[in-house]
């Protein structure tokens, strides 16, 4: 028979079994060892990746990307927000089609992790919840309410019905094996009462009344009822135990790093750190564990939360914010997940023997039926490294706060401080050498308001939450204030707020702007306006930086001026509050309603293209760019702008805010991984804008080559030197041990066009400042740059008999610096 006709036999009987898989579905069970899948036991790694904070052009590569790293399952809450932004009106479409993304997880050869919530949390504005909720008469949020929980449920059961049409559980076929209901709801319920008892029990029975034939799971829930299995959240999972005997040791939120605040610096965790979590926890009898996050992508549009969380949401991930490989932590992981799975058969039999070290533990796991062996040796001080003799198998030097894996419990195959995978320095270039933007601009309409014509009127401060339901950021309250007798010519203006920004106005002249340190802290504007004999009008603009998304009765956190008080003090302490005054309201900005950054629109907007207004708030700006040649993706680099909202073609790539400065503690070029991981350790980036470059799809961009960018400057920002920029691989270093295999490779196509460094022996430093040590060999250099100048990709297994003998006897380390 042809080769030709084996294939066609083969692709035959691959889609006859895809066909009978679909009819009979997968059969998903566990036990305390193992996710048995089909009768099969494993060990599972899973990673997050948030379908609406990329697009589905990005899906596929992502999830490539994963598959190559070994990852197993592809995990994403479910955004209630924004599949239902109306009640009963569903939005499944786009970068909400959730359908698509997981048909394309299962044609990429992974499983789906379904965290349906529907309470997200995930630093997404709310929570994740709709805000028409919080304006449901008699409503009260994640509680034994009989509004909430029907809302909750409706939801519930729409989200599984859309799964279930396109047989996306695996009971059908499909690829999802585990689903969450709730979510950390154990962190926070005990201000809830005996009501939150009632609720979990509700939540529980509610889930399993779907009956959709896979596990249920309840994160951070150790009271979680049965069959719901209870999971662990943290940097650290090791020393977690499921409530219940029979089920699986699950980490579903292994956080890989930590998101960042406006005003925060940018947080990173070493991939040392991150992989002896992950040995540790699969050393003391884990199943499965989720990187939270894989790829954290980008909270496009308004769907940032906190409030204050940047737009950015990398999370040092394995994946950057664009996709690209942030390395070494993916190779690392991934070199991790490979020896992980090299002893999966022992792993999930259970049963394992530890003997206590001192500093550590020897774990023992054994295949009774052939003896084979499968450890792990743990050295878990923060300072001490150890050397361990386990006698006819051999000595084991195993740096402090770090895992060793040994094969047969004979053989090193990994250990987690031994990084022999390339760093990768990534950097920003021009789209287009030598062109300079050229912008129009014009001032947003800003008349009616500062006229005090609004949309309705009431006799009270509301609530930003309750008076614009999440249509905008933005919501101006406008009152009359009339002065007769008395001289308030030498008045102080006092306005409460909740938050986040405000900008104030008296008789059509702007007064002044401030905002909240921290964004979820109310505050107290102060500043001296000057009162007309006769009627003057106040204007308030209330901007909202993202809802608070965690804690007990988050959802009642309020936004906005809220009851304020605002009042007027004259001389002589006189006062007038005008706190239940009649008030005019407008929610959202006219350029906006008009649609000023899309090009579609017939807005009418005149944009003038002379005398550039810069450092003027409530301006907007207008250029075309070219479509950066290349696959490498773009960004925009907004510095010397203010605060406010971008757009490309229409399409929101959510909110700037350059001019908000890191924080100037704590940062060091230096990170020593050894020891517990915070929020705090490790940090880079003070003293700069918070966020200075801001991710452009390139799905956002038009073939023809000439994309508009529109920017709302709301402080006052001078455009002149934004850029669109693309963002790649500078520079590839790696120091590897002797006996590794390693790999330096650019992206994009681009290739290495200089190895600046390469040194075989011992040398020190690190990345950027490598030097040769006191034994080094003499062909190293010449061997790298032979192999890898005007490549994409080289590749070596570092041995004396590729690089040269040294007299460092058997301690050799290779280090090589290349440019992209």
């Amino acid at each position: 028979m042809s080769s030709s006709c084996l294939k066609m036999l083969h692709l035959i009987s691959l889609a006859l079994l895809c066909s009978l898989s679909s009819v009979l579905g997968t059969n998903v069970s566990y036990d305390s060892s193992a996710i048995i899948i089909d009768g099969q036991r494993r060990i599972l790694i899973s990673g997050s990746i948030h379908y609406p904070r990329s697009t589905p052009q990005m899906w596929p590569d992502l999830i490539k990307k994963a598959k190559e790293g070994s990852v197993d399952v592809i995990e994403t809450y479910i955004f209630w927000d924004r599949h239902e932004p109306r009640r009963r009106q569903y939005d499944f479409s786009g970068n909400l089609d959730i359908v698509k993304f997981f048909k394309l997880v299962q044609q990429g050869g992974l499983y789906g992790f379904l965290r349906i919530g529907p309470y997200a949390c995930a630093e997404w504005t709310y929570g994740g919840f709709p805000v028409w909720l919080h304006n449901t008469n008699g409503i009260e949020l994640r509680t034994n309410n009989d509004i909430f929980k029907n809302e909750m449920q409706t939801f519930v059961a729409k989200v599984i019905d859309v799964c279930k049409q396109a047989k996306l559980f695996a009971s059908q076929g499909g690829p999802i094996i585990l689903a969450q209901i709730e979510n950390e709801y154990g962190n926070i319920m005990g201000p809830y009462g005996d009501a939150g008892q009632q609720y979990l029990k509700w939540c529980a029975q509610m889930a399993q009344s779907f009956n959709i034939g896979i596990p249920w799971v309840m994160c951070q829930q150790d009271n979680a009822p049965p069959p719901m299995i209870n999971t662990c959240n943290g940097y650290y999972c090791d020393q977690f135990t499921p409530n219940s005997a029979s089920s699986p040791k699950i980490w579903t939120e292994n956080w890989i790093g930590w998101f960042k605040n406006w005003g925060g610096q940018d947080p990173h965790r070493t991939a040392e750190d991150c992989a002896f979590a992950v040995a540790r926890f699969f050393q003391i009898s884990g199943v499965m564990q989720n990187y939270y996050m894989y790829h954290g992508g980008t909270n496009f549009g308004r769907t940032s939360g906190g409030p204050y969380i940047t737009t950015s949401y990398d999370y040092d991930a394995p994946l950057d914010e664009y996709g690209n490989l942030n390395q070494p932590k993916w190779g690392h992981l991934k070199q991790l997940h490979d020896a992980i799975k090299s002893g999966e058969k022992m792993l999930t039999m259970g049963s394992p023997k530890t003997t206590n070290l001192g500093n550590g533990n020897l774990t023992m796991y054994t295949n009774n039926a052939t003896g084979e062996k499968f450890c792990f040796l743990s050295n878990e001080s923060p300072s001490v490294d150890n050397t361990v003799d386990l006698k006819q198998d051999g000595q084991f030097f195993v740096p402090a706060w770090s895992v060793s894996i040994l094969q047969n419990c004979s053989k090193e195959i990994f250990n987690t401080a031994k990084v022999n995978t390339q760093t990768s320095v990534m950097v920003k270039k021009p789209s287009i050498s030598g062109i300079q933007l050229s912008w129009t601009w014009v001032a947003e309409p800003i008349d009616d308001t500062l006229g005090g014509k609004g949309t309705f009127t009431k006799a009270q401060l509301l609530e930003q939450k309750a008076a614009a339901v999440d249509a905008s950021d933005y919501l101006w309250y406008m009152t009359n204030v009339p002065i007769n007798g008395s001289d308030w010519s030498n008045a102080n203006l006092s306005v409460t707020t909740s938050g986040q920004v405000l900008h104030v106005f008296v008789n059509g002249k702007f007064v002044g702007s401030q905002w909240g340190a921290k964004g979820d802290d109310s505050f107290t504007f102060v500043k001296p306006v000057a009162l007309n004999p006769g009627n003057n009008i106040l204007s308030l603009l209330s901007a909202t930086v993202g809802f608070k998304n965690y804690g007990s009765f988050f959802d009642k956190q309020p936004a906005g001026i809220n009851g304020g008080p605002v009042k007027f003090i004259g001389s002589g302490n006189a006062e007038i509050d005008v706190s239940t005054y009649s008030w005019a309201y407008k929610i959202g900005l006219n350029g906006i309603d008009k649609q000023f950054f899309n090009d579609q629109s017939s807005n009418g907007v005149k944009w003038s293209s002379s005398d550039l207004q810069t450092r003027k708030a409530f301006t907007w700006y207008k250029t075309t760019f070219q479509t950066p040649p290349g696959t490498d993706p773009v960004v925009l680099d907004l510095q010397g702008m203010g605060k406010g909202m971008a757009w490309v073609n229409g399409q929101s790539i959510g909110r700037f805010w350059p001019s908000f400065m890191a924080g100037g503690d704590g940062c060091s070029n230096s990170c020593d991984y050894r020891g517990a991981y915070g929020a705090s350790k490790c940090v880079t980036n003070c003293e700069n804008p918070t966020q200075r470059w801001y991710h452009v799809p390139r799905s956002f961009l038009n073939n023809s080559n000439k994309n508009s960018l529109v920017l709302f400057e709301e402080l006052g920002g001078n455009p002149s030197n934004v850029s669109v920029q693309t963002v790649t691989v500078g520079t590839a270093c790696v120091n590897a041990y002797e006996g590794s295999k390693l790999e330096i490779s650019c992206q994009g196509g681009n290739k290495i066009s200089d190895v600046e460094f390469a040194s075989f022996g011992n040398p020190s430093g690190q990345c950027n400042s490598f030097q040769k040590g006191s034994c080094d060999s003499d062909i190293a250099l010449s061997v790298v740059q032979q192999a890898c100048v005007g490549e994409e990709m080289c590749s070596f297994t570092v041995t004396k008999e590729t690089f040269g003998s040294t007299s460092c006897g058997n301690t050799n380390r290779l280090a090589v610096q290349a440019t992209c």
